[in-house]
Parts: structure tokens; C-alpha cells; sequence
């Protein structure tokens, strides 16, 4: 079932401490954007699924990234996307989006989204697994 909006966002911006709903709306945007480029097929759709309607149009927007980008390639490319932004508070938005995001998928659908990632994602998740260490 698909989180509603309001919720979907306050938790975001509880998460990442951020003053207005505006600002983590700009963060889950530009998060997801990138984060759709990456994924594809069924694991990409059973996550919009769960996600705002917004949200959801946002992650199957038909951009689809050349390469995959490495853990630290995304975080660079999030904090390109917000004016102002540095690599710190790109990371800082990123984990306030996809801790957010990993609930809402929950743990199966987890282990396929990580699945299609390069190695590190998981750490950006805020869900590390064994053996993984930052």
C-alpha cells in the first residue's frame, strides 16, 4: 500500500531535520529522479507502488542514467541537482530520502532494489549489510 503524501513527507523532513515540507519535497524529488535512472523493470514499479503518487511519477520517469553511478557518483550528481548543495548536505538529504524510501519498500523488495545498485547502496539506504563498512 502506498503512503500518503503528507506522511510520506513529514517523515522526510523529520528525518532530515528540515524546517518546511518544501524543502523535503526538493530533496525527495531530486533523490528519486536520480534513483529512478537506476533502477528498471518490476522492482522499479513495485516501488512506485508503494510511494505517493507524485513520488511514483517522479521515480518512472522514463530517464534512464548511461551507467550506473557508484554510491559516491550519486551523491556528487544529488548535490549537482540542489543549488547550494554540497557533497555533506547531499548525503544528509539522501539519507533522509531513502531511509524513507527502504521503509516504505520494506525488506524483500530491499534486497532486489539493492540487487540492481552497485555495491554501496546500502549504506545510502541507511540499511548496511554484513561485511559492509563505511
Amino acid at each position: 500500500m502506498a503512503l500518503r503524501w503528507e506522511a510520506f513527507l513529514e517523515e522526510i523532513r523529520e528525518r532530515g531535520e528540515y524546517d518546511t515540507p518544501q524543502e523535503a519535497e526538493r530533496s525527495a524529488r531530486v533523490v528519486l529522479a536520480l534513483l529512478g535512472a537506476h533502477l528498471v523493470g518490476d522492482v522499479r514499479a513495485e516501488l512506485a507502488a508503494r510511494l505517493p503518487e507524485t513520488m511514483a511519477l517522479i521515480l518512472l520517469t522514463p530517464l534512464q542514467a548511461a551507467e550506473p553511478l557508484s554510491p559516491e557518483r550519486f551523491v556528487r550528481a544529488t548535490a549537482a541537482w540542489v543549488k547550494g548543495a554540497t557533497e555533506a548536505t547531499a548525503l544528509w538529504d539522501i539519507g533522509a530520502v531513502l531511509s524513507t524510501v527502504a521503509d516504505a519498500a520494506g525488506d524483500r523488495l530491499m534486497d532486489r532494489i539493492l540487487f540492481q545498485l552497485p555495491p554501496g547502496y546500502d549504506l545510502l539506504f541507511g540499511r548496511p549489510t554484513a561485511g559492509t563498512r563505511p
